[in-house]
């Protein structure tokens, strides 16, 4: 009996389902070691959005988003937003799962000074998720997360970076079916939302990147 025999039936197809996910394009997405104790089976995918330094249409970004894709940026890519998304199965179910499966993201993107203060923002971050597993009807219960706001300020030899706001949302749900490719889906849309990428609404077309002519 070979490893792949030891695995079960559901989380191979639960796999499948996860290589069927049509992402982002902004989106770099790969494979990375997947924690060892949180379940006897796991698969995780690390994602950063990263933006090449040209201009985007006006209004169609916020945040470090319109920042990057400013004429100045020059031509060195610039990265909008990480993230983490981590499928977890236990064949035996878990009573905190409620289910045999566990999904649990990691997302963290740099905001304005001016979004980063907002008294809702944590409730905002909250609302991406939820609308984003709404929008691609990816059945799910037992959601629950944290946001929070990372303040970092530089001091001596570093007194000249400017202070920074990052916004963090742990979140973790189970999904209802073995079939994942929703889920992905969404949290693809997620973390290119964090990074100031939000999805368009379907059948629009965004229009093309601009470069500013000389002065």
């Amino acid at each position: 009996m070979n490893a792949i025999d030891q695995v079960p039936a559901d989380f191979l197809f639960a796999l499948g389902t996860l290589r069927q996910a049509r992402t982002r394009s902004e989106l770099r997405l790969e494979e990375i070691p997947a924690p060892a104790r949180l379940a006897p089976f796991a698969v995780a995918l690390g994602a950063e959005v990263v933006a090449p330094g040209e201009p985007a249409p006006s209004g169609a970004a916020h945040g470090p988003a319109a920042a990057a894709l400013s004429p100045a940026s020059g031509s060195d890519d610039v990265e909008l937003a990480t993230g983490r998304f981590i499928l977890l199965h236990d064949p035996d179910g878990s009573d905190v799962w409620e289910g045999e499966f566990r999904i649990v993201t990691y997302i963290r993107a740099q905001l304005e000074p001016e979004m980063g203060n907002d008294a809702m923002l944590g409730s905002v971050a909250w609302t991406w998720l939820v609308e984003a597993l709404q929008n691609h009807a990816a059945p799910y219960r037992s959601a629950g997360g944290t946001a929070t706001r990372v303040l970092s300020e530089s001091f001596g030899t570093l007194s000249e970076r400017p202070d920074s706001i990052d916004i963090e949302l742990r979140a973790s749900w189970t999904p209802a079916t073995p079939d994942i490719t929703s889920h992905l889906e969404a949290w693809s849309d997620m973390v290119c939302t964090f990074a100031g990428l939000p999805p368009l609404p379907e059948g629009v077309i965004p229009l093309p990147r601009w470069r500013r002519g000389p002065a």
